[in-house]
């Protein structure tokens, strides 16, 4: 969220500087206006010199000069806004944060421990963690993980684009179990996407300083991959891993298209937890408490480590604010005009700048 922002005129440059030969006729009106008003100043205490008044006679300090002035100085302004200023502003926003939800689709997620089964529950829970953040600047991305990982939405602050996958994810994993990978869980290749992710996030649109943490939601079925090497990457580069546990440590069977034995499915608790411990974040279970609890108690985690305020430098053309000070200019001038003759050349002007908008805009 942008808070206000400054801007540095020292590092003012112009996008079409041959405008700025412009400036040669105003500055000649303005040289002819100061001759004007030594005049005026001349003759007035040649009238105060020659006639007796019976009272002190008041004179407006300028008089119709004063619109000639407004006149020479927006003339300046709007050569000024032709020449299409730029400068480089510092815009103060509020850190936001960077959440990568990694959700486990392999074979033990059909399992119906829970209602309807881990998998269907594990969508509930993430619609009820898009729900629950505030979308003001946090982006998140989503990807599902089994052998192998399968990306489904980049980091985006655009909620609609997260609740579309979500919803179409379906009843079951993308992941078929007649696959023999989808009988694998390899969190590794979760954890690595996303730190490859986080990198052509800052390649494409620079860095920043959001806090990062990645969400995996996953049972702890049948771990494979070098789990303790990709935590470690991640706690390098300042990611944390917050782990949401699915099932029941009593657990139920994998059910099985291809008729094979019978595999019994566990949720495994520790190995859960020792994940949340070594990628410096939490362990959260799904059943505990309410889905908006868990996920309101994860994102106030991941928010923590926002800073304040971060400034942030960019540049932005100055020429519509040249231009406002010059429509000011002339509506200050406006008030001074007492002689038709300076009435007419403000219509005129007025039309003229009509003209030009109205074409400006086909």
């Amino acid at each position: 969220m942008p808070l206000p922002l400054s801007i540095d005129f020292s590092s003012v440059s112009f996008g079409e500087p041959l405008y700025l030969w412009l400036l040669v006729a105003p500055a000649a009106l303005l040289l002819l206006w100061i001759w004007q008003v030594v005049r005026r100043r001349a003759d007035e205490r040649r009238l105060g010199s020659e006639r007796v008044l019976p009272f002190a006679e008041r004179r407006p300090l300028l008089g119709d000069l004063g619109f000639w002035l407004a006149v020479t100085l927006a003339s300046v302004f709007c050569i000024l806004a032709l020449a299409r200023p730029v400068a480089r502003i510092s815009v103060m926003r509020r850190a936001s944060a960077d959440i990568i939800i990694l959700q486990d689709g392999s074979a033990s997620m059909h399992v119906t421990d829970v209602s309807p089964d881990r998998w269907r529950r594990s969508v509930q829970f993430m619609r009820a963690f898009g729900e629950a953040l505030s979308w003001r600047g946090d982006r998140v991305a989503l990807a599902l993980f089994a052998s192998h990982t399968a990306p489904q939405v980049r980091l985006t602050k655009d909620p609609n684009a997260l609740f579309f996958f979500i919803d179409h994810l379906g009843g079951e994993s993308p992941f078929p179990l007649e696959d023999d990978p989808t009988w694998d869980t390899n969190i590794e290749q979760g954890v690595s996407w996303g730190l490859k992710l986080i990198e052509m996030d800052a390649k494409l649109f620079g860095g920043n300083t959001n806090p990062k943490a990645f969400v995996v939601i996953s049972d702890g079925q049948a771990w494979s991959g070098t789990v303790a090497k990709a935590l470690a990457d991640a706690r390098k580069r300042d990611v944390s891993v917050y782990v949401v546990g699915v099932g029941t440590t009593a657990g139920g069977v994998i059910p099985d298209p291809l008729g094979r034995p019978p595999i019994r499915a566990a949720m495994n608790r520790e190995s859960l937890g020792e994940i949340a411990r070594m990628g410096g974040g939490q362990y959260f279970e799904i059943g505990r408490e309410p889905d908006r609890v868990i996920a309101s108690r994860i994102i106030a985690s991941i928010r923590r480590r926002i800073t304040a305020a971060q400034q942030e430098e960019s540049t932005e053309e100055l020429y519509w604010r040249a231009l406002f000070v010059a429509a000011v200019l002339l509506c200050g001038g406006a008030l001074l005009v007492t002689r038709r003759t300076e009435l007419s050349w403000l219509a005129a002007g007025a039309l003229v700048a009509l003209f030009i908008i109205a074409n400006t805009g086909r």
